[in-house]
């Protein structure tokens, strides 16, 4: 997949690609299902994927809780397995916001990139001010000689299947039903940092995971399956993980910490992807250091029963 963070520097052979336009935070099935639209409605062009970083919402409101379902980085390596050709993520700065619907079409998607056909889903906007929709957008394609498909919402049979949904089920401790809407499971992925060593001395060493810029699901204790993507320990591994801020030890910085079952070696700086599986519980404050092992232990045989079916 080739990454292209500059439309207005586009090779002649990078041009003609089909897109679907859009965040895409979370890679979820409405997103997949925008992008099939993108392939199946110009077949013999490039599949592309056009989307912004920073998130939009992140610049206009920088200081606002994280809320992204995934990183930059995980998210090209999702649209990658796609098969997706070409990445164009543009640079979301004040002076692409500050272009009209008109401009941004013109000027980006027409002159800048040449696409050969958009498609955009039902709620789309775009320019500044979000003025632009899904009708205007057709209109310049047929003003401008490219293509443009609107897709419909994808829904369910209880909502519409949306980002801010799954985000909502990750903060209840759904992550089943997130997954129903991803398509996958949750994943939280990044290198494995220093910690304090504490889990060692209590039996449980444990792989530890930033989850800064990141929308924090419930604060618990998960079973969880954890891939290691690169090194000498590449592989699938399942484990026990603890989400939050660790009650028992003093105010923490929410962070990930996972527990990986029949596992021995350094995985410091190593690339891992902690997919969330089951919620078992939210945290607890334990009166005793022994107390916290025995819950621990006990938990440890819930996620193994848990995983043993996957």
């Amino acid at each position: 997949m080739k990454i292209i963070r500059d439309y207005q520097f586009v090779d002649a052979a990078d041009r003609g690609a089909s897109v679907a336009i859009g965040n895409f935070d979370g890679v979820h099935i409405g997103h997949r299902s925008v992008i099939d639209l993108a392939q199946s409605a110009a077949p013999d062009a490039p599949l592309g994927v056009l989307t912004f970083e920073p998130h939009p919402r992140e610049f206009f409101a920088p200081d606002a809780p994280p809320f992204r379902l995934m990183s930059q980085a995980a998210r090209a390596s999702r649209l990658e397995k796609m098969g997706i050709r070409y990445l164009f993520e543009l640079p979301f700065h004040s002076g692409l916001a500050g272009l009209s619907p008109e401009e941004f079409a013109r000027d980006v998607i027409c002159d800048g990139l040449g696409l050969s056909h958009v498609v955009v889903g039902a709620d789309f906007c775009f320019g500044k001010k979000r003025a632009g929709t899904a009708a205007d957008m057709k209109r310049f394609g047929q003003e401008m000689g490219f293509g443009v498909t609107v897709a419909p919402l994808l829904e369910r049979a209880d909502n519409t299947v949306s980002s801010t949904a799954i985000r909502q089920a990750l903060s209840d401790g759904r992550p089943q039903d997130a997954a129903d809407m991803l398509g996958h499971w949750h994943r939280i992925e990044g290198p494995i940092i220093g910690g304090e060593q504490r889990g060692r001395t209590l039996g449980y060493p444990t792989a530890n995971m930033s989850i800064d810029g990141l929308h924090p699901p419930a604060f618990g204790v998960y079973a969880v399956l954890f891939n290691v993507l690169d090194g000498p320990h590449a592989g699938s591994y399942h484990g026990v993980a603890s989400l939050g801020v660790r009650p028992m030890f003093g105010e923490n910085r929410p962070n990930l910490e996972t527990f990986v079952f029949d596992f021995s070696g350094d995985l410091y700086g190593a690339p891992v992807s902690v997919a969330l599986v089951a919620h078992l519980r939210g945290e607890v404050k334990f009166d005793s250091v022994n107390a916290l092992v025995a819950q621990m232990d006990a938990d440890s045989a819930q996620a193994r029963a848990i995983l043993a079916d996957l």
